[in-house]
């Protein structure tokens, strides 16, 4: 890479006196790199070099993106906190809280232990603390920004494991940071650096087509710029013209991601042109047009629609001579200026205004509208697992490259394969649990139609209704995929919260025909020390089985009380079964409460498992079959069911266990889900996969044995943090 000539304080102060005037204001500045030197004497990098020179290189890259006077000395100082011993609150006596408090977000931010992709967990929360960091102050994450821009580039004097971590680290979480920012200029060159340090033979490689094809790249695109600025001076237009470059990373990405050849990426050929005004933008694109072949479905108009980034600009493709194709950007001066440095163009320091963070914060939300909702999310969702916010992160957020329209013109970022759905939940939770339908460009159309850039989406809704679970199979987002979830585990919660007091009015019942006072036997710590007997865990467990009918409100009665008395019920259902009233084990590692020597076998529909609620079912030939209470087998019986339960454990008791996994069909996946199972230690007796080639997803199919419940939900669990995995159910037959 090549070496670049390190800035000194007299060139901060010069690139900061093109645009700050004020003398108290330019002092602060020398006031902060002074104290900075001061305290950091002594110290130096692994470069050898000061420590001082890489303080000053931070600042001088801010002064660049002509910030304020306040955010240039944080630059001088983020790191006398960390390093120097200097507590929050001397850094604002000599200074004042406003730049102590930048200082100390810097430094939280730079704590934060990243230990790659593999530790969900870490992510996760240092994640959260970045995000919950820039929405209190954007000017926290641009300085951390340049921070590590100017370590990536003397990454070189660290060990290689450190370089690889170092660079994994910033292209997963700063680059595209700095890119939903809009700062283009950082985000090209901390790709480029991370490009560099993780894949060496590839940049090289992409480095040398780079320059071999350098000398007639150089000659093609500047012909074209001479021939298009003759042209628009005949017209009297005021502009610039000039050629750009494509990153390497960039190009990179495209040959593998988009399967192209280097000679095929239309954009290598680039020209951007830079006027004064919209109007201009426009009239440039049209004597382009009437002058060069357009290429058809080339044309985009980001300063109609702009990205959620703020980027604006016109692109288009064209047929120049000899059939070379190049690409051509138009936007005005504003326009490049954002392009390259983003939010932080936008909120350039201007001499004489006063800063108000919170004024400026709310400015940047408006202008960056899913930073606010992420950094709402980032803050309120304490409790989501990190795994999904983890995907939530990466797809919904850094991903999103495609931008639809609500039909009042607020632009919508989505990830690619976004459908209605997770339009509908990116609007609103309320927008998403009440949609009914979709209308997108005028059409009505399938929950399950992918959305493109450019799409006016419309979503109707109706009070009182619901999502579906198998929306959780359509959508794209991790947002609206845990929305849906969290639906139905309150309206599961809510529905718990019935049983459980249903089961109380049936023991309290119990209990009356005893003669005993319920007030006596009703009492939580009472009922949890039987709890256990019953293999349950509290009271509302306890309640919860009664209701459900897991165990038998008699024998309940019969435990608390030490009152034998037998109720109508459970004559009735001696008298059924023909037997003695004997608390019994079956063969099958279950028992009817109250009944001896019952023949009963499980399920081959529903596979009940160790752990799982069951009823029992009276067959007129096999005795009883035992059923998941949720089998839809026996949903609408009323007359033929009994109450069973689960005896203690049995160690050695293995259970079947049908499984179907829905996934994205990719290279390698069964292999995948293969050794996951494996490593959940449990038997996998089959597996087989089907391919629907229309919609490109694979429905496996596993049949395995297994000990109990919690092993299930440990498969389940693991099985869902599988690559292209969209859903895991067990099979009913």
């Amino acid at each position: 890479m090549a070496e670049r000539k390190n800035p000194t304080v007299a060139d901060v102060m010069k690139e900061a006196g093109n645009y700050i005037h004020l003398p108290e204001n330019l002092a602060l500045i020398e006031k902060a790199a002074s104290y900075a030197s001061e305290k950091h004497a002594g110290m130096f990098r692994k470069s050898g070099e000061p420590y001082f020179v890489h303080l000053v290189n931070v600042a001088y890259i801010l002064t660049t993106l002509r910030v304020g006077p306040k955010t240039i000395a944080a630059g001088f100082l983020h790191d006398v906190i960390e390093d120097c011993n200097i507590t929050r609150e001397e850094l604002a006596q000599d200074f004042d809280d406003e730049i102590a408090s930048l200082v100390e977000a810097v430094t939280k931010i730079g704590n934060l232990n990243f230990k790659g992709k593999d530790d969900p967990e870490y992510q996760a929360a240092n994640h959260r603390k970045i995000f919950i960091a820039m929405a209190k102050d954007i000017r926290v994450i641009i300085i951390k920004l340049v921070d590590r821009l100017h370590n990536m580039r003397t990454l070189q004097f660290q060990p290689e494991a450190s370089q690889k971590r170092i660079a994994a680290e910033t292209l997963d979480v700063y680059a595209p940071i700095a890119h939903r920012l809009g700062i283009s200029s950082i985000k090209n060159e901390l790709e480029d650096l991370c490009f560099y340090y993780l894949m060496p033979e590839e940049y090289y490689h992409i480095a040398h087509l780079v320059e071999t094809k350098k000398a007639e790249r150089d000659a093609a695109v500047n012909k074209m710029i001479a021939d298009i600025s003759a042209m628009l001076k005949s017209h009297k237009i005021k502009f610039r013209i000039f050629g750009r470059s494509k990153h390497l990373y960039s190009i990179y990405k495209k040959m593998v991601h988009k399967h192209k050849r280097f000679d095929e990426i239309l954009d290598l050929l680039a020209i951007r042109v830079v006027s004064q005004t919209e109007l201009n933008c426009y009239e440039i694109l049209g004597y382009i047009h009437a002058k060069y072949k357009p290429i058809p479905g080339r044309l985009k108009d980001y300063i109609a629609v702009p990205k959620p980034n703020m980027y604006q600009s016109l692109h288009t493709t064209i047929l120049g001579e000899d059939a070379k194709i190049f690409e051509v950007q138009i936007r005005t001066e504003e326009m490049d200026a954002i392009a390259e440095q983003g939010i932080a163009a936008h909120w350039r320091y201007k001499e004489g205004s006063r800063y108000d963070a919170k004024a400026e914060q709310k400015e940047i939300e408006d202008k960056l509208t899913w930073f606010r909702d992420f950094a709402l999310y980032s803050e309120s969702e304490t409790n989501t697992s990190a795994t999904d916010y983890m995907e939530l992160l990466q797809k919904d957020v850094f991903e999103a490259n495609v931008y639809v329209m609500t039909p009042k013109g607020r632009v919508i970022d989505l990830p690619a394969g976004a459908t209605p759905i997770d339009f509908a939940y990116r609007i609103h939770t309320d927008v998403g649990h009440t949609m009914v339908g979709a209308i997108v460009n005028d059409a009505i159309v399938p929950l399950t139609t992918e959305l493109h850039t450019g799409d006016v989406v419309n979503i109707k809704t109706l009070k009182g209704t619901g999502p579906s679970e198998d929306w959780l199979k359509i959508v794209k987002t991790a947002q609206a995929r845990n929305k849906i979830r969290a639906y139905f585990l309150k309206k599961e919660s809510e529905k718990r919260e019935e049983k459980i007091e249903e089961g109380e009015k049936i023991l309290i019942e119990e209990l009356r025909k005893r003669g005993v006072d319920p007030k006596e036997f009703m009492d939580r710590k009472k009922i949890d020390s039987i709890s256990t007997g019953f293999q349950v865990s509290n009271y509302n467990d306890f309640m919860y089985a009664i209701a459900v009918k897991s165990i038998n409100p008699s024998l309940a009665a019969e435990r608390l009380t030490n009152v034998k008395q037998r109720s109508t019920e459970d004559g009735n259902l001696s008298r059924v079964l023909n037997k003695e009233t004997v608390h019994r084990v079956s063969k099958s590692g279950l028992v009817v409460p109250g009944v001896e020597s019952m023949k009963m076998s499980l399920a081959h529909c529903c596979l009940p498992i160790y752990g799982d609620e069951i009823i029992g079912y009276i067959t007129r030939n096999e005795g009883v079959k035992v059923h998941r209470v949720d089998c839809p087998n026996i949903k609408n019986e009323k007359t033929k069911l009994i109450h069973v339960m689960w005896e203690d454990a049995d160690v050695d008791r293995m259970y079947d266990c049908d499984l179907s996994i829905i996934c994205n069909d990719r290279p390698h996946l069964l292999t995948d889900i293969v050794n996951t199972i494996s490593q959940c230690k449990v038997q996998l007796d089959s597996i087989n996969v089907t391919v629907n080639h229309e919609t490109l997803t694979s429905t496996v199919k596993v049949s395995m044995r297994l000990r109990n419940i919690e092993q299930m939900n440990n498969v389940f669990a693991n099985i869902r943090k599988v690559e292209s995995v969209l859903s895991v159910d067990r099979t009913t037959h």
